[in-house]
């Protein structure tokens, strides 16, 4: 019985990172009206998925402290067809929020924002995968 048993969590334990979905890790931004880069690491929320803006960097590649280090950036995002995620999504060169649409291929993702029932949207160009 101990080595079905064995088996059983090698298995389980084996399987962990196969379910996680694809657009969980850590994502570097594209640079935003200052030229700055943010690393937004994206998980599990419950049921639905957010991202927190876990460092950020100026043009020259150092390390910056802006005050929205630790900060949501995306939250509430659900998966609403293959590949894509709706959601919100905090601008902090704006300091502004919109609806967001995340399309998810491969280790990029392409980032859109709107307001205003979606008549005035922005596209926040390309995040790549870092892990």
């Amino acid at each position: 019985m101990k080595p079905i048993a064995s088996l059983f969590l090698v298995a389980l334990f084996a399987a962990g990172p196969a379910l996680s979905d694809p657009i969980e890790g850590l994502w570097r931004t594209a640079p935003d009206d200052h030229g700055d880069v943010g690393y937004i690491r994206v998980a599990s929320c419950g049921n639905t998925y957010c991202g927190v803006l876990e460092r950020a960097e100026n043009q020259q590649g150092e390390a910056i402290q802006p005050d929205t280090l630790g900060r949501k950036i995306v939250w509430n995002l659900k998966p609403s067809k293959s590949g894509e995620y709706e959601g919100r999504i905090y601008a902090p060169d704006r300091d502004k929020e919109y609806m967001s649409r995340l399309e998810l291929s491969g280790n990029r993702i392409s980032v859109n924002g709107c307001v205003l029932g979606g008549m005035i949207c922005r596209n926040g160009g390309h995040w790549s995968r870092v892990q």
